[in-house]
């Protein structure tokens, strides 16, 4: 028999355990087979901090920090020497990560901005995307919050690709006593009007889903078919994750309860049933010990692996490496491959600059997938 099309209140009986997730694990590996086949890829990066600083005050992250506990922002020849590294690692991706408007809050930020002649961090960003971008092979891949269509407009001649997390679209996580309370940027209204913003101007844009952070299950089923109507709509999502929470000894939610893997799977699942089978739907491989367990889950992507840098939002969980990736990809039944940060399938005119598509035209082969490095005396 069949599997119904996608429901909400099915949906949300799946998460409830009401109902057997056997049929939807089958539905969601059928659907990844239809639309991806048996490859699954990954993004070789460096992660690159711009700013640790944020005007948001989110009560599970410990990648934003006051300006004597972190610094305020990399200089342009720091940015450039990570992003070198990188291009001698053989990664292709620059992951350009940030606060959100922090000269909004703190001095510090004001006073480095108008040092090196910006008003924004958003126009210092553009200066060091366009800096990777001109000096190194590596692609920008800007995730800087919440942006106007103007703002993301000008990043897109040094990004093939940007990116905003929508978390989950209940405002009732903004309330008093909820994670996102004291955070304007995470005001869901806000965060899906940069996502429909990126399909105005034209950019292939990645976004997903924060499970485990008080949410409940009918707000993660509505956070999905929020984001299914923007497919359908504009056809931008390159790319959607579903992303675990993981408690930080460092922050106010360091008590709060993770999602067991085994339930956080049907999250998974459900993603793939609501979204289907052409977008390419992913999750981190660090913040589970067994993430081979999410292809059954119906995912086609392990997102951006370094070989170089930590993960600065997740710092306590390492990438695994690329071998053990691959090995354990293949053990399940499927075939690893590196891609830029952009998409095959967004690899045309319509979706890239002018002025950057021959770069990155030329990094890709026949599949629109990045060749595997080829390096003397490192390891892979």
């Amino acid at each position: 028999m069949a599997h119904p099309a996608p429901d909400a209140d099915l949906a949300i009986a799946y998460l409830e355990g009401d109902r057997d997730p056997a049929p939807l694990f089958a539905e969601a590996s059928r659907l990844r087979d239809e639309g991806k086949g048996r490859v699954v890829t990954y993004s070789r990066k460096v992660f690159i901090p711009l700013t640790t600083l944020c005007r948001d005050r989110c009560t599970y992250c410990t990648f934003a920090k006051p300006p004597g506990a972190g610094g305020v922002y990399l200089e342009p020849e720091e940015v450039l020497a990570v992003a070198r590294a990188g291009e001698a690692w053989g990664c292709t991706e620059a992951l350009f990560t940030l606060g959100d408007r922090p000269e909004d809050r703190w001095p510090q930020a004001r006073e480095f901005l108008a040092a090196h002649g910006h008003d924004t961090t958003l126009s210092y960003l553009r200066e060091m995307t366009e800096l990777v971008d001109t000096e190194t092979a590596l692609f920008c891949h800007a995730n800087p919050g919440v942006m106007t269509a103007a703002d993301i407009e000008a990043l897109r001649p040094s990004n093939p690709s940007m990116g905003l997390m929508l978390e989950n679209v209940s405002l009732r996580l903004t309330e008093p006593g909820m994670p996102h309370h004291g955070s304007p940027d995470k005001d869901p209204t806000v965060r899906m009007a940069t996502i429909e913003a990126a399909a105005q101007v034209r950019v292939p844009f990645t976004t997903g889903i924060l499970v485990g952070i008080g949410e409940h299950p009918a707000e993660i089923v509505d956070s999905l078919f929020a984001l299914a109507e923007l497919q359908r709509r504009h056809g931008h999502l390159q790319e959607v994750i579903v992303q675990n929470f993981r408690a930080k000894h460092d922050t106010p939610m360091r008590g709060h309860a993770e999602p067991v893997p085994a339930w956080f799977a049907r999250v998974v699942a459900l993603a793939r049933w609501i979204l289907g089978p052409e977008v390419n739907l992913q999750v981190p491989p660090n913040l589970t010990e067994r993430f081979e367990t999410y292809l059954d889950a119906g995912i086609n992507d392990w997102g951006g692996v370094s070989p170089l840098t930590i993960d600065w939002v997740n710092p306590e969980a390492p990438w695994p490496h690329l071998d053990e990736l691959a090995a354990r990809t293949s053990a399940a039944g499927f075939v690893l491959r590196p891609r830029l940060p952009v998409y095959p399938e967004f690899i045309t005119p319509e979706w890239i600059d002018p002025g950057l598509l021959p770069k990155v035209s030329a990094a890709v082969d026949g599949d629109g997938l990045a060749a595997e490095p080829r390096l003397e005396g490192v390891r892979r």
